[in-house]
């Protein structure tokens, strides 16, 4: 049968199969910029950022809030972002051209995309080990993780890749497996640490075993991250309407 597919389709395709996740630089450059410049605005309203630079605003943010003040900080902007019409167009648009060939182009996109901050060991705001249909999340979902800084080491994620995933999904939840750190324990030898730039988004399956651990850098991160699906692919807990809307 001819393939309808581009060599570099095949390309992203067979690196998506082979790993669960793609790094790629955005193409839309004016999505990302239009991005910065709303949290930039939404955060100098905030007090103590007035006056701040985008280096202070953003990786050193740990020198200008409480720890005990994070969530409540996190939430506002949250809601702020997600206020905004234009909010969930650009981010589609960073992520779109790798949606196309991972997902589809009939898809539905989560309602209100996530924002995840981490200061400088802070370990209030941390993910165990996990896989999202551990919990409710459709098996067909993929998940757009869009960095504000250069994320590296601790001050990223990891990842359990497909190539690995085999040797351990027998044994996930064996009585063995007494809790995540357990967990962790036993696979941390063969996750990726994934290193995403800013100006770089990442596509990954949240089938796969994910999470971060104690941000050991001198630096903030800040990520975003967003569920998408095809609109006829199957659902979980999380329903169109509810949890998920129709976007193309």
């Amino acid at each position: 049968m001819v393939s309808f597919l581009s060599k570099k389709e095949h390309s992203l395709s067979n690196e998506f199969l082979k790993n669960g996740y793609l790094i790629k630089k955005i193409s839309d450059d004016k999505a990302l910029s239009f991005i910065k410049k709303l949290f930039i605005k939404i955060i100098k309203n905030k007090k103590g950022f007035k006056n701040l630079n985008e280096k202070e605003i953003f990786d050193n943010t740990h020198k200008y809030i409480n720890k005990n003040n994070l969530n409540e900080f996190r939430l506002s902007l949250i809601s702020s972002l997600n206020d905004n019409n234009l909010f969930h167009k650009n981010y589609f648009q960073c992520a779109k051209s790798l949606l196309d060939i991972v997902v589809g182009n009939e898809l539905v996109m989560q309602k209100k995309i996530n924002l995840s901050l981490q200061l400088p060991n802070d370990s209030s705001s941390l993910l165990d080990v996990h896989a999202d249909v551990w919990s409710g999340d459709s098996p067909y979902e993929a998940v757009a993780w869009l960095p504000l800084v250069n994320c590296y080491k601790t001050k990223s994620m990891y990842i359990l890749p497909f190539s690995k995933n085999k040797k351990y999904e027998k044994n996930l939840f064996s009585k063995k497996v007494k809790n995540s750190q357990n967990l962790f324990n036993k696979i941390k030898k063969d996750v990726h640490w994934l290193n995403v730039k800013f100006g770089e988004i990442l596509i990954f399956n949240q089938c796969l075993p994910h999470g971060n651990v104690v941000n050991k850098t001198s630096e903030t991160r800040w990520s975003m991250n967003c569920r998408f699906k095809s609109v006829y692919s199957p659902y979980a807990d999380k329903k169109i309407g509810e949890f998920f809307e129709p976007i193309s």
